[in-house]
């Protein structure tokens, strides 16, 4: 029997709930490996499961899904601040998880320890996010089920995902990277290391890693073309203005990166 066939349903949810199985997990060296079979399973259920109305029994507004959304009591060690977040079935929060009004936490993904996914925030499916971080305010972290063999999005311990940033497309952010508000990451992202001299460019096959301790701000390229040069334009890209230190917290890290950058300019 395949590891499909033995996870269905509420027993492939509630291994998810649980955190003994994921969709990506860590190995030793600090590489990391997805595990198909999970979001294969995922979409085995949806294929074969009728879509049906939850909420009523709840006296919460009715809404239509495959599946229905978790509850937490205090035993959980979750704190769920009341205004409207939603965590779908098959998502694990550790303990100490606080997740604040409203935010989203979809199928399949991971939330480590002590995480805070703050207000209109958004963690998408299968996402893998460690203990510690801060997802701050209307940031995204993609989801993805399709294909099955693809990277989800990742955060490591101890990151910090400024305001309004945009994690898509398997990114992977290393341990105590600091995304400053607005930043947004694709697999294809190019990112100019300012510390380094050196440029970091991720492919749909090998999506782009963010260093540990990075501290990255938003940034353009200017576009050679004559046009583009006749007309001023740029293209967005990322930034590494600074890397954290033993002594200096993420908050910290970052204000000095852009009172620096600021400076410069």
């Amino acid at each position: 029997m395949t590891r499909i066939q033995e996870l269905q349903g509420e027993a492939l949810f509630t291994a998810l709930e649980r955190g003994e199985v994921r969709a990506a997990e860590p190995r030793p060296d600090g590489s990391w490996s997805v595990n198909p079979w999970v979001k294969e399973a995922i979409l085995a259920h949806f294929r074969a499961t009728p879509a049906v109305e939850l909420g009523r029994e709840r006296e919460l507004w009715p809404f239509v899904d495959k599946f229905g959304v978790q509850s937490f009591d205090a035993s959980a060690g979750v704190r769920f601040v009341p205004g409207g977040s939603s965590v779908r079935r098959g998502a694990f929060l550790a303990r100490g998880v606080v997740l604040m009004p409203p935010c989203y936490v979809n199928v399949g993904a991971f939330i480590g320890e002590g995480t805070l996914i703050d207000s209109h925030a958004l963690v998408g499916s299968c996402a893998q996010v460690g203990a510690r971080v801060h997802v701050s305010a209307a940031a995204q972290l993609g989801g993805v089920l399709e294909p099955a063999g693809a990277r989800p999005v990742i955060v490591e311990d101890e990151a910090l995902i400024g305001g309004q940033c945009g994690v898509y497309e398997g990114v992977l952010v290393r341990r105590r990277a600091v995304l400053g508000a607005g930043v947004v990451l694709t697999a294809s992202t190019r990112v100019f290391d300012l510390v380094h001299g050196r440029e970091l460019v991720g492919t749909a096959e090998k999506p782009l890693e963010i260093p540990p301790d990075a501290v990255v701000v938003p940034g353009t390229r200017a576009l050679t073309s004559p046009f583009a040069r006749e007309h001023g334009l740029a293209l967005a890209c990322a930034l590494i203005v600074k890397y954290r230190d033993a002594k200096t917290d993420a908050r910290t890290a970052l204000e000095d990166a852009l009172r620096e950058r600021t400076r410069r300019e």
